[in-house]
């Protein structure tokens, strides 16, 4: 093994698996919504995208689910 490697020259590559880790999608949230979890988010310190992304997923690994009762 060398002491120091020299990446200088290296190529970057992307990943070829990053496209089957998420996909791209055209939502609709209200305003309200939106600026909800950019508040969330400033405050966690990481993008409002990524911050809805975690909620969504934690709500399909825990498998909950929404109780609508409309009025009648």
């Amino acid at each position: 093994m060398r002491k120091e490697y020299d990446f200088a020259k290296m190529k970057g590559r992307k990943n070829p698996y990053s496209r089957l880790l998420k996909k791209q999608v055209t939502l609709r949230l209200g305003v309200d919504v939106i600026e909800y979890f950019k508040q969330l988010a400033q405050e966690a310190g990481i993008p409002y995208q990524n911050l809805i992304n975690l909620y969504l997923k934690d709500c399909a690994h825990s498998r909950k689910k929404l109780i609508l009762k409309w009025a009648s």
